[in-house]
């Protein structure tokens, strides 16, 4: 079997991603209610008591909401750096000794058949970091969340065959709207979120010809619009000479599974 994937919720609102081998069922993150985490797996056909675990990149509250009742009720172990532990703790409510796992920054570990790789990530949070996933010569993305993609992160995550990759905002979409200047300030900013435009030019550097699927994640609902993020992303990967099919993501509704190809070449 090969690797399994559903970005199940993805924006300002609330983050989950859940992934899969023959082996494994991960979830990364909980921002949303644990009622509404049941509908999203329920329109996946994924049975969440059967997860083997929780993935957590950082203690904003879109990205946490369900994490302490999520888990709960499952009984399901999570996994976080220890200054994310630190940051988000108090909000979860109680868990187990053996619910509490730590997972640093820049490691890898093995869960089942799938390796995971952590990596760190600019962004106004205690310790963030996001995933790379691997199994039997599979390779997926998950990029969120980050003021600026570096020449380190581009190194960890180049050559994928799937991405979710944030293109948050459009820029003048930002600075003529009704934020405040110092909210604009801070997503614009090296610890805030990646622009279209910047979604772009990063992408063009990592993606390779085994690059099979892109989705396109955390769109501003203020900020992005699908059709203007898909359109400007691939306007940049064009003018370099790169032709792929981007995907939307929903901050209410969960993508279809997608299924990694064993082809290693896009056509």
């Amino acid at each position: 079997m090969t690797l399994r994937f559903s970005v199940l919720a993805s924006g300002s609102t609330g983050n989950a991603f859940y992934i899969e081998s023959e082996q494994q069922r991960l979830l990364v993150d909980a921002g949303l209610s644990g009622k509404k985490m049941d509908w999203l797996f329920g329109e996946i056909d994924v049975d969440p008591s059967r997860l083997d675990g929780i993935l957590v990149t950082h203690e904003h509250s879109d990205h946490i909401k369900g994490l302490g009742i999520f888990a709960r009720k499952y009984n399901l172990p999570i996994y976080a750096n220890e200054k994310t532990w630190q940051a988000m703790d108090n909000s979860l409510g109680k868990l187990t000794i053996d619910q509490k796992f730590q997972f640093d920054m820049e490691s890898v570990r093995g869960f089942g058949d799938i390796e995971v790789e952590s990596f760190g990530v600019s962004h106004d949070a205690a310790e963030p970091m996001f995933y790379t996933f691997r199994n039997n010569g599979q390779k997926v993305a998950l990029v969120t969340d980050l003021g600026y993609v570096s020449e380190r992160i581009k190194k960890t995550v180049e050559d994928a065959d799937a991405y979710i990759f944030e293109a948050n905002h459009d820029v003048e979409m930002l600075r003529m709207g009704r934020y405040p200047w110092n909210v604009k300030r801070r997503i614009l900013g090296d610890s805030g979120h990646v622009s279209n435009e910047d979604s772009g030019l990063a992408l063009a550097d990592i993606i390779s010809n085994r690059t099979k699927r892109i989705y396109l994640a955390h769109l501003s609902l203020d900020n992005n619009m699908k059709d203007l993020a898909r359109m400007s992303v691939n306007q940049t990967l064009a003018e370099r000479g790169i032709e792929i099919d981007l995907h939307d993501t929903d901050p209410e509704a969960p993508t279809p599974l997608y299924e990694v190809s064993t082809v290693t070449e896009r056509v």
